[in-house]
């Protein structure tokens, strides 16, 4: 056996992106066993060595993951896999289809509308909608009038997704299921408008996910991505700093979900699926969170309904620390609560309203 990867963590060094045959990221954690060596075994024999930017070392570590999808807290470990994507035994799969996450996204629902008015679409537009969850974007931009297509993993939130185009009359919306890292039932140049929201950050296979975004979408067409950005102040990257002590290490062939988040990355992947650089915008924005309860209750709803989260609380809970991981949650989004105080706009002034910052992607396809 080769010995441990040797990782070059120096802060504030240009980031490298990495891919071996083995499809592994790693690197080292400086915050569990000494400072510039991989410490987990599944990774020994990988001989690849990573430089990261400054403040993303602890973050995109090989040890844990604490990331979040359609803006919800989670562990996650990323990887390539050969099942299928309706086999029940596909581990990204059975991640989404886990607990209720409708009643999650229930309190995204108005920034997914503003989000959307920023965007431009009109009527008449083809739009792909992909790791769309129950349709937080996808219906209203069907609402603008465009034909929208919904792809996601998860067959419970397309079943949720199909039933509230159902309620809102839009025949011009359709929910499937679909992996975005291999989007076998869509067409070449089907779409003018790829979005994708906190969905294909996830999906194994990163470079297959920028190839297939491409693809499907028409000359002239733009691809709009949402990503979480790492070791930001806010909540989605403070959730990951407290849960990073409770969970376990990731498989072999672990990605970051959190490199989407880092615009190097960004452009390499999409450079690869052959976009000019110069065609790869970034802006920082944000996505607030608006819910009618209190911030421990919020945090209750994760816990309670939320698949990812729940895994989180049982990983916990086998280390006899739930409880402290509630407290910790329930400082923190306590603390980034701004639904009392007014400072964020909201329907409701008593309940909670949290912002949380995300990297807008725009990628131009000539």
């Amino acid at each position: 056996m080769q010995p441990p990867l040797q990782a070059d963590v120096r802060e504030g060094a240009p980031s490298t992106s990495l891919r071996t045959g083995y499809n592994t990221f790693a690197t080292a954690n400086p915050s569990r066993g000494g400072r510039g060596r991989v410490c987990s075994p599944e990774f020994a024999g990988v001989s690849v060595t990573s430089v990261l930017p400054k403040g993303q070392v602890e973050l995109l570590a090989a040890e844990s993951i604490i990331v979040s999808c359609h803006g919800s807290p989670m562990i996650m470990t990323t990887q390539a896999t050969d099942k299928p994507m309706n086999d029940p035994a596909n581990p990204n799969k059975a991640l989404w289809e886990k607990g209720d996450f409708t009643r999650i996204a229930d309190t995204m629902r108005e920034s997914g509308e503003t989000l959307v008015q920023k965007l431009g679409i009109t009527k008449e537009m083809k739009v792909l909608d992909l790791g769309c969850g129950d349709g937080t974007t996808a219906v209203p931009a069907a609402k603008l009038g465009a034909d929208v297509q919904g792809i996601d993993i998860a067959r419970n939130l397309v079943e949720a997704g199909n039933k509230r185009a159902a309620e809102h009359g839009l025949t011009n919306l359709k929910f499937q299921e679909g992996d975005a890292s291999n989007l076998e039932q869509v067409p070449d140049k089907s779409f003018d408008v790829v979005v994708s929201i906190f969905g294909a950050m996830f999906a194994p296979k990163p470079f297959d996910v920028a190839k297939e975004m491409v693809r499907v979408t028409r000359p002239g067409g733009r691809i709009v991505m949402g990503n979480w950005i790492p070791n930001d102040p806010t909540l989605v990257a403070q959730i990951l700093k407290i849960s990073s002590n409770y969970t376990p290490p990731p498989p072999e062939g672990f990605v970051s979900p959190m490199t989407w988040g880092v615009e190097g990355s960004v452009i390499e992947r999409f450079t690869a699926a052959g976009v000019p650089k110069e065609n790869i915008s970034f802006k920082q924005d944000t996505f607030v969170f608006n819910f009618s309860g209190t911030p421990a209750e919020f945090v209750d709803a994760f816990r309670k309904y939320y698949g990812p989260t729940m895994n989180a609380f049982e990983a916990a809970e086998k280390q006899g620390k739930a409880d402290e991981l509630q407290k910790k949650l329930e400082e923190l989004f306590e603390s980034q609560n701004n639904g009392a105080r007014g400072q964020v706009a909201s329907k409701s002034a008593t309940g909670t309203s949290i912002p949380a910052t995300f990297l807008r992607v725009t990628v131009e396809r000539k």
